[in-house]
């Protein structure tokens, strides 16, 4: 007589798929290299400031190991250099300046200069106390080129690079610490007007409800750059 047949080993399973686990596409891995670590340090210190800028951190973004930096930068310090010189790269005259005209050159430059920083508030802070970098050298080469070239003795050459430096950096400094809101200013000024007995001046200018800053900042390079003219 033959076996009976296991009905569990014959039965089959009815309206039931097998699914098979998808394996996950494995992700591309960017190889680390000191221009990405140099971008994504920018990318830190715009969102959180120089304070923000830690080595973990940095290397949290980056996807890596901190100790995997130290193959590309030193330390802390360099990568602060690194960042700083990227932002300062001059992208060239405007193509409104005509070739030779020094006055349009140098605001060409300083203008630029200005506006890298205040897209970057950090660096007008930290340029002071840092090295300069290629570009930074770069932008004060071409900066005293101009100048000689317009005259200006040699003697009084680091002269007048020193006061549009200090004039762009403080213009800029100010602009990026003095952040009221109109609100703000209003209230300032309506309470220097009551001040107007003792300051009588600068309540009747209106002064702190001027918000041109960069009508300011030209008006007063222009002032400079009158007396910085050759006779």
């Amino acid at each position: 007589m033959a076996a009976k047949s296991n009905g569990a080993q014959n039965k089959r399973p009815q309206g039931r798929s097998v699914q098979l686990e998808s394996t996950p596409e494995p992700r591309e891995v960017v190889p680390l290299s000191l221009e990405r670590i140099v971008a994504t340090a920018v990318e830190l210190l715009d969102a959180e400031g120089l304070d923000g800028l830690k080595m973990r951190r940095l290397a949290d973004r980056l996807g890596a190991g901190a100790m995997s930096l130290y193959w590309h930068v030193d330390n802390k310090e360099k990568v602060l250099d690194l960042a700083l010189d990227s932002v300062l790269g001059y992208r060239g005259l405007l193509q409104t300046v005509e070739p030779h005209d020094w006055r349009n050159e140098v605001v060409s430059m300083l203008e630029d200069w200005r506006a890298s920083m205040l897209r970057h508030p950090w660096s007008a802070s930290l340029l002071p106390r840092r090295a300069l970098g290629p570009n930074m050298l770069g932008r004060l080469e071409m900066l005293s080129k101009s100048l000689s070239g317009a005259g200006i003795a040699e003697a009084n050459l680091n002269v007048a690079i020193w006061s549009l430096w200090n004039y762009v950096m403080g213009a800029t400094i100010t602009r990026a610490s003095f952040d009221l809101s109109e609100d703000e200013r209003v209230a300032a000024q309506q309470q220097l007007a009551s001040l107007s007995e003792h300051y009588p001046t600068i309540a009747g200018s209106r002064l702190l409800l001027d918000d041109d800053w960069d009508g300011t900042f030209r008006r007063g390079l222009d002032f400079l750059l009158d007396g910085l003219s050759p006779r």
